[in-house]
């Protein structure tokens, strides 16, 4: 497998890392904005290569010489300074925006996989996805809501993380549904706080960001699962971002045979659903004006 990693930031550091630990990358092809980054981390990556005993192949090369890798993982990210405090993901759309269509362009018809991870991750997977007429286009960001979901309500609970059964879906942000109406608790159904779980999901980014600067690893984690599931390295269910029938990007659940996504919506009560109508309408709202602009 050849894998693209656009951007040598602190997603693309650990996306990195976990390819060479992963066994299955056989080559892996670096650009970031200054060239001098991508540099960089190809030699701290060789050294971790040759210490692990991997046999991957790390490169320098221009984003646009990807055409033939199997996957691409864009996590470029403009120099801006994020201060907003609601609707943090949002927040980059217009700095990030001329990026990823720069990027599209330059990867026109690109048949492979593309995992956007850049933020608004919505927003720029369809906004890739329509520049570039690739057709496999996906992002992250929906794994991690559902990962913090499980982990914070066994935690509420007293029980293992892997009773919890449940999904976070829509938009990676403010929006995010919570589906707390089909989530259950070995097999059974259980009342969530849903209140009190989203304050704690909207709590953890930002302890991370404060602490450390940026959230790295679990963004990587899920880079990770999409492409090992939409690679066909592994078979089963995962959230990520994928066009819907309205053609906005959600995140849902999607289930993965072969490499081959099958997309499986849960069921929601009456207010998930509005819930869910709402961030559509939000993020279809967003891609329609940053379009007016480009």
């Amino acid at each position: 497998m050849r894998i693209g990693l656009i951007g040598a930031g602190a997603v693309g550091q650990s996306v990195g890392a976990l390819l060479v630990a992963s066994g299955w990358c056989s080559e892996l092809f670096v650009a970031s904005g200054t060239q001098a980054s991508a540099r960089g981390l190809v030699t701290d990556l060789e050294d971790m290569i040759q210490i692990t005993g991997s046999h991957m192949r790390v490169t320098v090369t221009a984003s646009a010489a990807m055409g033939a890798c199997d996957a691409i993982v864009l996590s470029p990210r403009s120099p801006f300074t994020n201060r907003a405090r609601r609707d943090v993901r949002m927040a980059g759309l217009t700095a990030n925006a001329p990026l990823i269509v720069h990027l599209a362009r330059q990867l026109a018809s690109y048949a492979g996989v593309a995992v956007m991870v850049t933020n608004p991750v919505d927003v720029l997977a369809r906004l890739f996805a329509e520049q570039s007429d690739c057709q496999r286009v996906i992002g992250i960001g929906a794994a991690t809501d559902t990962a913090r979901y499980h982990l914070t309500l066994a935690r509420h609970l007293g029980v293992p993380v892997r009773a919890v059964r449940g999904h976070v879906i829509g938009e990676h942000g403010d929006a995010a549904v919570i589906c707390a109406s089909t989530t259950t608790v070995h097999g059974e159904p259980v009342t969530v706080p849903v209140q009190q779980v989203r304050a704690e999901l909207a709590a953890r980014p930002r302890r991370i960001s404060d602490a450390i600067g940026r959230t790295r690893l679990g963004p990587a984690g899920a880079v990770l699962d999409a492409l090992t599931h939409s690679l066909g390295l592994a078979d089963g269910m995962t959230e990520v971002s994928v066009r819907q029938e309205t053609g906005v990007w959600l995140g849902m659940p999607v289930n993965y045979t072969d490499g081959t996504p099958a997309l499986c919506p849960p069921s929601l009560d009456e207010s998930e659903s509005a819930q869910l109508a709402a961030a559509t309408d939000k993020l279809d709202t967003a891609y329609t004006r940053l379009t007016k602009e480009i």
